[in-house]
């Protein structure tokens, strides 16, 4: 049987996984050292949520977070609003600002952006592109304030390190949580307010162990296991 050669810098890697798991402040560190690649590599969190006893699968979970100091990813938005708001919505950090031409040209094909902000009164037009936008999760909602009487405030916000995360099929939440070039001190702090932030979401009907395991990873690196006594 084939075996794949591990590269100098997976041995290397390797080696420096010494434990099980770490403690948050001591995790950040060697998981900057677990990283070789040349670019500024994304730092994502793995939060794997345990099944809950009184439900056949784990519930689905779905909100929002602003991280102190944000993803530094270039987020795309796209804000499908009235004629008179759209100057107002550019000015406020829309990347794309407009109605029925957006509208269309989604229906075209184009999804050249990440995020849709909207107003009710456009929910109508938006409607129709729900099997569209629906499988990629880009359908507005109005629980995630992206859908809004004030869409101007929504993209201030999103702009400010407001970002979105739900579970996924198996009951675990992945997102971007910084960048590898942000101080152990950032990455501490938008860590601990996303873990905090999906604790405080946790269902009441919820019994029993609700987070299982949190792992980190940059974007080449392999993952560590993070102590959950932290939080």
């Amino acid at each position: 049987m084939f075996k794949r050669k591990l590269t100098r810098n997976k041995k290397k890697n390797l080696s420096k996984v010494l434990k099980s798991s770490y403690l948050l402040k001591e995790g950040i560190p060697i998981l900057k050292e677990l990283s070789f690649a040349k670019f500024d590599e994304s730092v994502d969190i793995s939060i794997h949520l345990g099944k809950n006893k009184n439900h056949s699968s784990n519930e689905n979970l779905r909100g929002s977070v602003k991280l102190p100091y944000g993803t530094g990813k270039k987020i795309r938005i796209l804000a499908i609003v009235s004629k008179e708001k759209e100057e107002e919505l550019k000015k406020a950090g829309a990347d794309y600002a407009g109605g029925m031409d957006y509208i269309e040209k989604i229906q075209s094909g184009w999804i050249d952006f990440d995020i849709i902000v909207t107003m009710p009164s456009m929910m109508n037009q938006l409607v129709d592109l729900g099997k569209i936008l629906g499988p990629k999760g880009l359908m507005p909602n109005s629980n995630l304030d992206t859908i809004s009487i004030h869409p101007e405030i929504s993209v201030k916000e999103i702009r400010s390190g407001k970002i979105f995360f739900k579970t996924d099929r198996f009951g675990s939440i992945h997102s971007s949580i910084g960048r590898k070039s942000y101080s152990n001190e950032h990455l501490l702090e938008n860590i601990i307010v996303f873990v905090k932030t999906i604790i405080k979401n946790k269902p009441n009907s919820y019994k029993g162990d609700y987070i299982k395991n949190i792992y980190l990873s940059t974007t080449m690196s392999r993952s560590i296991s993070i102590d959950l006594k932290v939080f």
